[in-house]
């Protein structure tokens, strides 16, 4: 059954791979810029405002994880200087 699933779909894949390939007489480098184009047109881009906020979201998370981050550090070597007498 599954097998047969699998075969079902390689085969549906080589079909739309000739479609693909037959029908589209812009093939070539020119033919993929005007279809990147496209594809780049369709994209929802987001606004300044939203780039502003995730950027300042970025940061003042990567501030508060280097602030938690400085603090284990000094903690477990303070620790480690306790535990080996130094």
């Amino acid at each position: 059954m599954l097998l047969s699933a699998a075969a079902g779909l390689l085969g549906k894949k080589s079909d739309m791979a000739d479609e693909q390939t037959s029908g589209k007489p812009n093939a070539g480098l020119s033919g993929f810029f005007r279809e990147t184009r496209r594809e780049i047109a369709k994209v929802t881009w987001p606004t300044r405002r939203e780039i502003t906020v995730t950027t300042i979201l970025i940061v003042v998370f990567a501030l508060i994880v280097g602030v938690f981050f400085l603090m284990v550090d000094t903690a477990l070597g303070y620790i480690v200087s306790k535990i080996l007498g130094m």
